[in-house]
């Protein structure tokens, strides 16, 4: 029939027009985008590069000073004195890690790391914890 012609010419027509797969084409000649820094951003024109010469860091020490640190640097951690005296004071009222945690609104976590001696003091933390368990607690070295 006369249709079915007329459709048969139109698939025909329309595989002959299409592009194979791969070859596509229309997209070799865009531009890649990048989403970022332009490519020389920050830099000075004229060249520049070189030397990374008197390089300080937030505290002031040099980049090679700072590899040789070892003590200066860390951070000071809870006594052992107030570990000890936290989880007799604790184990005295009968009180489980989570349980005093949870009197304070903190994270078991905090307490557990104040036992442990992985805490950085903070006397605030101290002061509350003194409350709650009634005891008094060695405090950090004011700075």
């Amino acid at each position: 029939t006369a249709l079915e012609s007329r459709y048969t010419h139109f698939l025909d027509s329309a595989v002959n027009t299409m592009p194979s797969r791969g070859e596509m084409s229309g997209f070799d000649d865009q531009p890649n985008i990048v989403f970022g820094k332009a490519p020389n951003a920050g830099k000075k024109p004229g060249g520049g590069g070189g030397g990374g010469g008197g390089t300080q860091t937030g505290t002031g020490m040099s980049a090679a000073k700072l590899d040789a640190e070892t003590e200066e640097l860390k951070h000071k951690t809870v006594s052992k004195d107030l570990r000890l005296a936290i989880s007799k004071a604790r184990t005295a009222k009968g009180l489980t890690q989570k349980q005093l945690a949870t009197q304070l609104n903190m994270q078991p976590q905090v307490i557990n790391e104040y036992e442990s001696g992985k805490a950085i003091p903070n006397n605030a933390i101290i002061a509350k914890i003194e409350r709650a368990l009634g005891a008094k607690l060695p405090r950090a070295p004011k700075k």
